[in-house]
Formats: structure tokens, sequence, C-alpha cells
């Protein structure tokens, strides 16, 4: 049996993806929950994931496992009052918004530049607020089950969207522009 070499550049995105995974970890133990509600790494996670896997299988499940790990530790923890089990109520509408960024992260990206990075986090952002409030609407007794219903529960999630959007812009920053810098390196280091 032959074991295969491992890809320098999927070793860094691997790295990338774990450091932001347990940042979003270490994120969640803080007193002020609220406060940073949605400010999570999840989506640029996914975005990223979607940009830089080769295989389509890798770029969708590696970010999603990423996402289910971090929630196992978040809802034995800090989250577990609101834990329904082993996760949360509604979980497969959060987890099918992020398995959608992905996609559409992979369909985007397939030149990597600002351009194509910006219009997948406004569409991630807009993917997870559909997706997810719909999630919520559908399963809702404070909402009306109408389209003026599904409306009024989009509103009330703005601002929580917002938070997402300001989040994913700067950790897609930071994973995007890590592997720029990683790139980088290792080419200035071959030119040594």
């Amino acid at each position: 049996m032959q074991i295969q070499k491992l890809n320098p550049r999927s070793v860094a995105v691997l790295l990338i993806i774990l450091v932001v995974a347990t940042l979003r970890v270490i994120n969640n133990f803080s007193p002020e929950l609220t406060s940073l509600a949605n400010f999570s790494p999840l989506a640029a996670l996914a975005i990223f994931g979607g940009a830089k896997f080769k295989k389509t299988s890798t770029s969708l499940l590696f970010p999603i496992g990423a996402i289910l790990i971090s929630d196992l530790v978040l809802f034995a923890t800090v989250y577990k009052k609101y834990s329904d089990g082993l996760l949360y109520q509604g979980w497969y509408w959060v987890y099918g918004a992020f398995l959608l960024i992905a996609l559409m992260s992979r369909l985007v990206n397939k030149n990597q530049n600002i351009k194509t990075v910006s219009i997948s986090i406004l569409g991630a952002v807009f993917i997870h607020w559909i997706v997810t409030d719909l999630g919520v609407w559908l399963g809702s007794n404070h909402f009306p089950q109408t389209f003026a219903g599904f409306i009024s529960c989009l509103t009330v999630a703005i601002p929580f969207e917002l938070k997402l959007l300001a989040a994913t812009i700067i950790y897609s920053g930071i994973m995007f522009g890590a592997m720029e810098w990683a790139k980088i390196k290792v080419v200035s280091m071959g030119n040594s």
C-alpha cells in the first residue's frame, strides 16, 4: 500500500480552516454571547473551502465537518441549554445553508479575485438569511405562516445578518489573505 504525499496547498487550506473553526469556539466562550450572535466565521469558512479545495466533495464536506465539530463542542458546553439532543432544533437548515454557500463559492470563485470573493460574501449572507429564516418561519408559532409572516421573520433577522456580513468580510479577508501570504512566502523561499 502506497501512502500519498500531502499536497502543501491542501495542508495550508486545512490549517487555515481549523484555526478559524477554533476561533469560532473560543469566541463563543465570551460572557457577551448575545452581542456576538452571528458574528461567526462559518460563512467565510464555507466560502473559503468552496473556493480553495480542488475536489467538489472535499470543498463541500470539510467546511461542514469543521462546523459540525465546533457545533458539537459548543452545544456540549456553552450552548447546552439550547441543545435538542446532540445539536439544536433546525440544525439541518443551517447546515443546508452552509452547503449551498460552499457550492455557490465553488461556482463563483473559479478565478479568485476581490470581485468574486466579494460576490461570494454577499451571496453567502443572502443564502444564510433566506434558508435559515425559512426554517425559523416554518417551525415558528411566533410568525404567521403567510408571506407577510415570512417577511416579518426576515426583517427580525436583519441585525443578525448584518453581524454575519461583517464577520464574513473580516474572516474571508483573513483566510484568503493568509493563503495569498503563504503563496508569496513559498515562492520567495523557492527563489532564495
